[in-house]
């Protein structure tokens, strides 16, 4: 058994002093509060549980600032789409795994230790599935082997252009599957991940804009009980599409033709209205929040306030990965309602209470229910999934309880993230990836490759 010590620590119960826990077998086997530590023991600073990461499109790390030039007209995320378009369309297996790899590597080393894969490049550059269909999933379990990050692994299911069934376009012809293929690579990932203790597979259509009500009642029974996430409502566009096509909006049309329940996660679910808030709550499910490329892609504020009013739960993802950073997630998202509501301190629910620490307990607990792990946190019994805080950053200095989330939310991020801990094996240290020199020189030769094409 090893032992980690920590000044201070956010235990199941809340905060703690002088923290002494136990690690077994990727657990934690003990803790022990307000005492010193042992000789041998390895020290540091402050300890929280692992974020999850709810959404993740990872070969979309290699694109970052690529997409930031004006277009001739109106430029949204429909003119985005097209540069990310062109961009998959040179990206080889052996390219996929490197890029994944250093999504995976950042986001360990951002205080992320599980990401929801929501993984929807499937085929060849011509369309054509591999020899083994499940090529680039197999890309990505390596990646995940090579960071050591958690992995709900979700295979998407896309097959439409828009609502109705529409044709897909050509920039679209890696993404597509009919329900048999589709269920042969649910079953793939399934019988990948076997080794893997902890992996969870579930399902993500990808949007009503890119399966029928057909196909996405073909589906559903393949989740097995597992997650299901599916892209709704992010642009206003899409609402106005699915008005036309069904009458209803597209939160309202899921609510009131499939089994949304607390297995699902909603991404993005920007645009809503007020009964789709109080029905959206009322289901359980989790709402998958992306605020720096929401704000990137100019999609619009989630209604948080009116959410977290009905006891909405949230987790938050990287989704494009322009930039990842656990804790800048959760500030962007304070930040979102604060413009729009010209405010300050708007979640953190009652007078006196601690804004980062609202949003870090919502999306851990959300974030955990979403991709169908525990949420016992730093506990015995629970994985050792810990996220050591540098206590002597300047931003952290002398901070006591959850003083110290107010200031890693907004005044650090990521910069004071100094270890982590993945199921007991320590991956970061120093701030640093154990392998991020062998990644990052895998990741910079292929994107030279790309980006010189």
């Amino acid at each position: 058994m090893q032992h980690l010590w920590f000044e201070a620590a956010w235990l199941a119960d809340g905060w703690a002093r002088r923290v002494r826990l136990g690690i077994e077998a990727g657990r934690i086997a003990s803790v022990a509060r307000d005492v010193a530590p042992a000789a041998g023991d390895q020290t540091h600073g402050i300890a929280l549980p692992g974020l999850a990461n709810v959404h993740s499109h990872a070969f979309q790390r290699g694109m970052a600032g690529l997409a930031e030039r004006r277009g001739p007209a109106h430029d949204d995320f429909w003119t985005w789409r097209e540069v990310m378009y062109r961009f998959l369309d040179h990206l080889t297996p052996e390219d996929v795994e490197a890029i994944t790899a250093q999504a995976f590597a950042e986001m360990l080393e951002a205080g992320f230790t599980r990401v929801g894969e929501f993984h929807y490049l499937h085929n060849d550059v011509d369309g054509r599935a591999y020899a083994n269909p499940g090529e680039l999933t197999d890309r990505v379990l390596a990646a995940r082997a090579a960071t050591g990050i958690g992995l709900t692994l979700l295979p998407v299911f896309y097959a439409h252009a828009g609502f109705g069934g529409a044709t897909p376009k050509p920039g679209q012809r890696r993404f597509l599957n009919d329900p048999d293929s589709f269920a042969r690579l649910v079953a793939h990932g399934r019988s990948a991940v076997r080794s893997s203790a902890d992996a969870v597979v579930g399902i993500a259509p990808h949007s009503l804009r890119a399966i029928t009500p057909d196909e996405l009642a073909a589906i559903l029974p393949l989740a097995q009980g597992g997650p299901v996430h599916i892209h709704v409502a992010e642009q206003v566009g899409e609402v106005a599409d699915c008005l036309a096509w069904s009458g209803a909006r597209p939160m309202q049309w899921l609510l009131d033709n499939a089994p949304v329940d607390p297995r699902w996660c909603l991404i993005h679910a920007t645009h809503l209205d007020e009964g789709e808030v109080a029905g959206f709550a009322r289901s359980g499910a989790v709402a998958g929040l992306c605020p720096i490329t929401e704000a990137n892609l100019g999609d619009g504020a989630f209604p948080a306030q009116a959410w977290l009013a009905q006891g909405g739960r949230f987790g938050v993802g990287t989704d494009s990965n322009i930039l990842i950073d656990a804790a800048g997630e959760l500030r962007a998202l304070e930040y979102s309602q604060r413009l729009a509501a010209r405010s300050r301190n708007l979640l953190a629910g009652e007078e006196g209470a601690s804004v980062g620490a609202a949003l870090f307990e919502g999306a851990f607990r959300g974030g955990a229910q979403a991709l169908g792990a525990s949420s016992a946190g730093l506990s015995e019994g629970g994985s050792a999934d810990i996220v050591a805080l540098d206590a002597d950053h300047p931003s952290l200095v002398e901070r006591q309880g959850d003083a110290i989330l107010d200031a890693w939310v907004f005044a650090s991020g990521r910069e004071a993230v100094r270890s982590v801990w993945r199921a007991g094996d320590q991956m970061v240290a120093e701030g640093r990836h154990r392998d991020a020199d062998d990644i990052a020189a895998r990741y910079r030769a292929t994107l030279k490759r790309l980006l010189a094409a």
